[in-house]
């Protein structure tokens, strides 16, 4: 889980993915054909084969916040990118990056349930001349200074959504070596304000069918859902998963003993919605791994959770239908 971690600590808020997307190139290009960067951003490494052609898709950006505006005082506010629980930021340390320096400073707010981003504050020894000295200035993006960590069987940190994602298709392309099919392994940017990246990498791919592989808030699943196996998608706040593929997953489960925990959320959606709609249309679903405490910087995910969501699809991909009713 040394990758995953890796993953984690580097900065990348939606539009600040270059970070992320230069370990993970670095980590698959051995393991795919052609690895390259769309206009948009995302990284898009291919495997060649024959048909079916199919898309796995993970975001790499996370939730963050940018600078607004420095006051009078040198007090900074924030931006939010994403939807990030501000209340978890309340006395948080952060770097605020500008041009190849950084300016460290500590996040200042009261603690409520309504509290928002634009409530907080970021305080740092210098005043706003000193700050304007230094480059920081609005559209600074700001990166959080937080551990992350595992104990072997949990894994604790910021940007589990969606850093699993990515580290489970890096570890699908290993795998994968002896598969026949054409496979598209594509890092997305911009998720997190509007699945932006999804929309012009399957657009341009046009596959025949696609998964997209992300998190799910344990807060919408009624029971502990942390280790006890990947989360499939039935329905989210945009998206009804394509039938056909959800079976294929629930007859691979089955016979190789792979927990499955199926979801009906009402809120939040995925990469998946912006493939499904891509063209004619893109028969698609989601798997993920359940969070706990989602877009803050202490969220925990299950190791096990990660692996057999691995295995899941390794198991569909090795050898995959070619044909996807709806």
């Amino acid at each position: 889980m040394e990758l995953l971690l890796k993953l984690m600590r580097a900065p990348g808020a939606s539009g600040n993915e270059e970070n992320v997307r230069e370990i993970i190139s670095e980590q698959i290009k051995n393991y795919v054909d052609e690895v390259k960067i769309d206009k948009s951003g995302n990284l898009i490494a291919v495997k060649k084969g024959s048909l079916p052609k199919v898309m796995l898709a993970a975001h790499m950006d996370e939730v963050g916040l940018m600078v607004k505006r420095i006051e009078a005082n040198g007090s900074i506010r924030c931006s939010g990118i994403g939807d990030i629980n501000a209340k978890s930021l309340i006395g948080q340390k952060v770097r605020i990056g500008a041009f190849g320096t950084a300016v460290n400073g500590i996040i200042k707010g009261k603690k409520s349930k309504k509290t928002k981003v634009n409530n907080l504050v970021i305080k740092t020894k210098f005043s706003r001349k000193e700050l304007l000295s230094k480059s920081v200035e609005a559209g600074n993006y700001i990166s959080f200074e937080c551990e992350s960590r595992t104990d072997g069987k949990r894994i604790y940190g910021k940007a589990l959504d969606n850093r699993i994602g990515c580290f489970i298709l890096i570890e699908l392309a290993k795998k994968l070596q002896k598969a026949k099919n054409e496979i598209y392994f594509v890092f997305t940017v911009q998720e997190e304000i509007g699945l932006y990246g999804a929309i012009t990498s399957s657009f341009e791919i046009n596959p025949d069918w696609a998964i997209a592989i992300d998190v799910t808030d344990a807060a919408d699943i009624p029971k502990e859902c942390i280790g006890l196996g990947p989360v499939v998608t039935v329905k989210d706040s945009d998206f009804i998963a394509n039938k056909c593929i959800n079976g294929w997953l629930r007859t691979i489960a089955k016979k190789h003993g792979i927990a499955l925990q199926p979801n009906v959320s009402d809120k939040g959606t995925t990469d998946a919605t912006s493939i499904s709609l891509s063209r004619g249309g893109v028969p698609s679903s989601v798997v993920g791994v359940c969070v706990d405490k989602m877009h803050t910087l202490n969220g925990t995910a299950s190791a096990r959770d990660i692996e057999n969501a691995i295995n899941l699809l390794y198991e569909l991909i090795k050898n995959p239908p070619k044909v996807c009713l709806v």
